[in-house]
């Protein structure tokens, strides 16, 4: 059995279909982390690629010891990848950052700075960016928004450039589209969490995989983490305040139409309070219910399932 080797950099890089710009990036981010003095893996997750990304990354790892390869069934999604790269990633500090090029790794001693300076998660900052004003304003709205709901201030959380202490990835489990979540998720769980910004470089290979249905996507994600981060642990608070709220709701409809049906002509008002204060007792009902099965379940539930499969691996054959 292959010796391990003591990592002090990890790089996650998610691959869908780049193979023109894989060995530019590797040659990047040897030439930024060679004055450091520090070693490193650089670990690539093939997300399901139909193009020649996987044959680039096996070429990849045949010829530097420090590349190594994570092959998808089919394609999972980015969080997918990003979980699956922070399964097998061994250093102390673990990059992520995008294939295309866009992300410059000569920011990567800014980052250690940053990081050393005592935060968690640093969290780039695309301040200048090279994307089309249709892609730019719909995520700087977004970004607005997931900043005001959870509290954790950035100007670019889907930035995919990021840096973390190894005990962060660790605790933070990723699905579905949640990768954009992750220092959201960090301060929830009492990490320190910055950003810095960082010099985004027009696109020079390919074209951008995500279209508008990811900002949908991102929407409902942004609520879930809202729900999970403020009441993941204690859902009753949630359900059993909407009950209460909704109770009240239904006393008040009920005696504004007691009151009604003692005033004449008001036949339809009555009724309608009458209806409207019934399905709202019904519902605070059900809201009381569902929240003593939330609580039920988060008290006995367990991790679920990777919800992605690797079909190849390289260069990571001792560690299964």
């Amino acid at each position: 059995m292959p010796v391990e080797v003591e990592v002090e950099l990890s790089f996650v890089v998610p691959v869908f279909n780049e193979a023109e710009s894989l060995r530019e990036l590797t040659d990047q981010i040897a030439a930024a982390v060679a004055p450091l003095h520090k070693s490193w893996e650089l670990i690539f997750v093939d997300d399901g690629s139909t193009d020649e990304s996987w044959t680039t990354v096996g070429k990849l790892v045949a010829e530097r010891p420090n590349v190594r390869g994570l092959k998808f069934r089919r394609n999972f999604g980015k969080a997918a990848a990003l979980q699956a790269g922070f399964g097998v990633a061994r250093a102390a500090v673990v990059f992520t950052l995008d294939a295309d090029l866009q992300d410059d790794p000569v920011e990567i001693p800014r980052f250690l700075e940053a990081l050393n300076a005592g935060l968690d998660v640093v969290s780039g900052w695309k301040q200048v960016r090279h994307d089309p004003w249709h892609k730019v304003f719909p995520s700087r709205v977004f970004n607005g928004m997931i900043s005001r709901l959870t509290g954790v201030t950035l100007h670019d959380h889907n930035c995919g450039y990021k840096a973390y202490r190894r005990d962060v990835i660790r605790e933070v489990r990723l699905y579905g589209e949640l990768h954009r979540f992750v220092p959201v998720l960090a301060a929830a769980r009492g990490y320190r969490v910055g950003e810095m910004a960082v010099h985004h470089r027009p696109r020079k290979f390919g074209r951008s995989k995500f279209g508008w249905q990811r900002f949908l996507k991102g929407f409902l994600d942004l609520l879930h983490v809202r729900f999970v981060t403020g009441y993941g642990r204690r859902p009753m608070h949630f359900f059993g305040t909407t009950s209460v709220i909704l109770f009240a709701l239904a006393l008040l409809l009920i005696l504004t139409g007691s009151v009604l049906s003692l005033a004449t002509n008001a036949g339809l008002l009555t009724v309608l309070a009458f209806v409207l204060g019934s399905v709202a007792l019904t519902t605070s009902v059900q809201a009381l219910f569902v929240g003593y099965l939330a609580e039920l379940f988060v008290s006995r539930s367990t991790t679920d399932r990777d919800t992605f499969e690797i079909s190849l691996r390289l260069g990571l054959e001792d560690r299964s």
